[in-house]
């Protein structure tokens, strides 16, 4: 067994965040909003290198719930979602008394098929259910295929949703993710590319949708002397705490992207001539993924071997792995939802694995990877 554990993403900080966070204890700035708020919105502006505006929230599922509202999603709406994803990019859709529309991946990218989506944008206009907005998600940190996303996002006149919780750092056709939608979605969970401990980020080309993003995530105050409210709010600003780690994280942002980068190219060199096993990996140039997690696929017939099988020998000497995220169509919480396409999300689901990816492994885990994943390969050492 590996003496210490190797986690598959686990926090990884830079060095300077405490200087941030003692500052704002310093400044008595212990609240959710000051210095380090502004200049954790303004770094992440900077580097995603667009006209767009940045509002810093406690997590990318209160992105995705405001930016649902910002739409102008209301009960009994319907909202069309990426079936391969993790369930915060559906849940938001019901905490408004909305219906998912599910759509399959295509096997590319693993991310929303266009095709799928034209046809379930169709049928639900011919049902009289026009849906108000689209999800599509960076899966794992692979951009989806944005210009035929938004061909028929186009067509059909409904915003999209873009969820960029795992991508940021990720590009397509040299442009950062979290900028192709009406409203883009980061996150800075404890396991991403950086970390706030929790938190996550709207982006938006619309200055006056950062403002009222804002409003209602400070309890939606009216501008009075007293405490008056006209609609409902929300207690979703992120600390000037948290936000004093992002503006450390943002200073090593491009160190970890490139570090994540390298442990798909070791995977890559790895698994190479191993028959049945596929990394998952870039379709063509115009994608750049921040390989947040590399994943593979087993090919069970040619193996004889299934993934659960190299899970369950990876646990056992200490080595954190995961499966694919369990489609949204699958789960019992949304059984009922309607679902469009075939079997490509099943199907990766049932195939595939997130292997240790975290910028922070060192060359000693990536030994113990190798002779574990040898020894399971049956390659000699």
């Amino acid at each position: 067994m590996t003496d210490s554990k190797i986690w598959l993403s686990s926090p990884h900080m830079g060095g300077t965040e405490q200087n941030y966070v003692k500052e704002a204890f310093d400044t008595n700035w212990v609240a959710p909003l000051g210095p380090n708020v502004t200049g954790f919105e303004n770094d992440l502006t900077n580097f995603l290198n667009e006209d767009v505006h940045v509002a810093a929230l406690s997590s990318g599922t209160a992105v995705i719930h405001l930016g649902l509202i910002l739409l102008g999603v209301q009960a009994g709406d319907e909202v069309i979602c990426q079936s391969f994803t993790f369930s915060a990019s559906a849940n938001p859709i019901v905490y408004l008394g909305a219906t998912p529309v599910f759509i399959d991946s295509e096997p590319e990218t693993w991310n929303m098929c266009p095709v799928a989506l034209e046809q379930a944008i169709v049928d639900r206009i011919s049902k009289g259910k026009k849906p108000k907005a689209i999800i599509p998600v960076h899966l794992y940190g692979m951009p989806f295929k944005v210009d035929e996303i938004k061909a028929v996002a186009s067509k059909y006149d409904i915003p999209i949703l873009e969820d960029s919780a795992e991508a940021l750092g990720s590009k397509y056709k040299g442009k950062k993710c979290g900028t192709f939608g009406t409203i883009g979605v980061l996150s800075f969970n404890g396991n991403k590319i950086i970390t706030t401990s929790g938190g996550g980020a709207l982006v938006t080309y619309d200055i006056k949708i950062k403002e009222k993003t804002i409003f209602l995530a400070t309890q939606a105050r009216d501008n009075a002397p007293h405490y008056q409210h006209s609609e409902i709010g929300y207690n979703y600003r992120l600390s000037n705490i948290s936000a004093g780690i992002g503006r450390g994280q943002m200073e090593v942002l491009q160190k970890h992207v490139d570090l994540r980068r390298d442990m798909h190219t070791f995977y890559l060199d790895f698994f190479k001539d191993i028959d049945g096993v596929t990394v998952f990996d870039e379709p063509n140039a115009d994608y750049h993924s921040n390989h947040w997690l590399s994943c593979i696929t087993l090919d069970s017939e040619k193996l004889g071997k299934t993934t659960e099988d190299l899970r369950v020998a990876l646990e056992k000497e200490n080595i954190e792995t995961r499966p694919l995220w369990k489609p949204m169509h699958l789960q019992p919480i949304f059984a009922k939802c309607p679902y469009y396409g075939t079997n490509v999300a099943e199907s990766l689901f049932n195939n595939g694995l997130c292997l240790p990816s975290g910028s922070n492994l060192s060359e000693s885990d990536k030994k113990g990877l190798l002779m574990h994943c040898k020894h399971f390969f049956n390659i000699n050492l």
